[in-house]
């Protein structure tokens, strides 16, 4: 059996299994491997994350987030309207947390595509575009992209 080198360990007041059920279901390929005690094993699209029934004395905050690249726009909105929903939030620029408070960046792909290949006016007003923007929208960047 091959163990993962590095693993996402999750400090929860009381919600490991809940947590971890309610991020199951918004990835694919996704699992609880064991729970039901204090600690919760699951994994989201194949990347093993452990989670712990550890009590308050500790609150997620955003200097931890966990960046999902989005194949397609259906895929932003999809995972960003579930992790937002029952008391998440939006936040700018990509950002969100969860109802649990867990930090999380949702991007597609092409916005990084536009920032690697366009020009560095093409760039910087892709960057501008969602400077404005809570939930990424593709096709914004598509217009700031191709601006004249």
């Amino acid at each position: 059996m091959k163990f993962q080198k590095i693993t996402p360990y999750l400090w929860f007041n009381n919600q490991a299994e809940e947590a971890a059920k309610f991020y199951c279901s918004i990835f694919d390929n996704s699992k609880i491997n064991s729970g039901g005690g204090p600690v919760v094993d699951f994994e989201l699209d194949g990347i093993n994350f452990i989670a712990l029934n550890g009590g308050p004395q500790y609150q997620f905050n955003e200097a931890v987030s966990f960046y999902v690249l989005c194949e397609n726009q259906e895929e932003v909105d999809r995972i960003w309207n579930k992790l937002t929903s029952d008391g998440g939030s939006e936040g700018r620029c990509s950002w969100c947390k969860d109802k649990f408070g867990v930090s999380w960046q949702i991007v597609p792909e092409r916005f990084i595509e536009m920032l690697k290949t366009g020009t560095p006016e093409q760039s910087q007003r892709v960057m501008s575009a969602m400077m404005k923007m809570n939930k990424m929208i593709i096709e914004d960047f598509e217009s700031a992209f191709k601006e004249l």
